[in-house]
């Protein structure tokens, strides 16, 4: 910890989204251990600065967590506080992810300038703004008439923009704009069907230094986001993608079930079980990691539990053939392992209909 043993001090980039994020931590470490202080310390980042290009023109998300990986070396910080789906996909050995928080909504949602309620009335001939190509290639086949152009910015800049008449609409994610309590600025919710969300959206992550005790944040990890975020990172690590390729991955839970003895815990621990003909519930769900995995060393193990079968839903854009592949699978997983094991089923699956098999997973 740093020199104050009491004290627990949060890391966070300095926009308002992030702030409210490490908010929703610091409420809940001092709810549950007031013998203890915490501080919130704000950084802008290099992908704060550059705001002119596309992060893959700039070397990727990488650019956002820099400073604040410094900053958890050098002692200054304790916590980082991160949306997952913002994570470079090589987490750092000695600084681990050591949990996720529950799920906020991970569906993109359409947003139209203010006094504009009807998708009908976008004016087409100004364009959609997103940044990234995940979305830009889903809601092409929404929206063929549109034209998309890239927006940069915190979710408030981007609406500025908007508002400006720089764009007739904007395609974001519903988990950062309930976030900032901004709900009423969405006109439209793609279900996970028409646009699938980016590895993690949604869910928050908890990075720290190796060895650090962090058990006071046992209540406030998910073990269920643990092993979506395994399953939905391990289909983008398994087709080699970054952390701004045109990939991506959402696990949603039918329903979740207490451990009922020991014989459900050895049904479980035999491995991702393929359920042939369940429902499709839509939402829920959680994260996990792929070289971002729990530390078991630094935080005490949650009980066993068993939860409902897994939607596991995949998009894959191949930049040598520019066809598009979509796949689902549905599974038992109970644990990050077996989460990661069905993302690369799934990936095996969308590599043998693009005829690439033999890539290496």
């Amino acid at each position: 910890m740093t020199q104050d043993r009491n004290t627990l001090i949060i890391g966070s980039r300095e926009s308002v989204l992030a702030v409210r994020q490490s908010e929703l931590v610091l409420d809940y470490l001092r709810r549950n251990c007031p013998q203890r202080k915490f501080e919130l310390l704000t950084m802008k980042t290099t992908g704060d600065r550059i705001l002119g290009k596309r992060l893959d023109e700039i070397g990727g998300k990488g650019l956002f967590v820099k400073e604040l990986d410094q900053a958890l070396r050098d002692k200054r910080t304790d916590l980082s506080v991160h949306s997952f789906k913002d994570m470079p996909l090589e987490i750092p050995e000695d600084l681990p992810v050591i949990g996720f928080s529950e799920r906020e909504d991970p569906r993109d949602v359409l947003v139209l300038p203010e006094g504009i309620s009807d998708p009908s009335q976008m004016d087409l001939t100004k364009p959609i703004g997103t940044s990234s190509r995940r979305r830009m290639l889903q809601a092409q086949a929404l929206f063929p008439q549109a034209r998309f152009e890239s927006v940069r910015g915190n979710v408030l800049t981007r609406l500025r923009k908007l508002d400006e008449g720089q764009y007739c609409a904007l395609i974001l994610a519903a988990a950062g704009l309930r976030r900032l309590g901004l709900e009423k600025r969405i006109s439209r919710i793609f279900s996970a069907e028409e646009i699938i969300p980016s590895a993690g959206q949604g869910i928050l992550a908890l990075q720290g230094r190796r060895g650090e005790d962090y058990t006071c944040l046992d209540g406030f990890v998910s073990p269920q986001s643990a092993i979506a975020a395994a399953a939905e990172r391990g289909f983008v690590c398994a087709l080699g993608g970054g952390c701004t390729s045109p990939i991506a991955a959402h696990a949603a839970f039918i329903e979740t079930v207490e451990e009922a003895g020991a014989g459900a815990a050895a049904a479980a621990s035999s491995g991702p079980a393929r359920i042939e003909n369940a429902e499709d519930a839509g939402m829920a769900a959680g994260p996990a990691s792929s070289s971002g995995m729990p530390c078991k060393g630094d935080r005490k193990e949650a009980g066993r539990k068993t939860f409902g079968p897994m939607i596991l839903r995949g998009f894959y854009y191949d930049e040598d053939t520019c066809r598009i592949y979509r796949k689902k699978i549905t599974v038992q997983a109970d644990s990050p392992e077996e989460g990661l094991a069905a993302g690369r089923e799934l990936a095996a699956a969308v590599l043998a209909e693009a005829g690439a098999s033999d890539r290496e997973l």
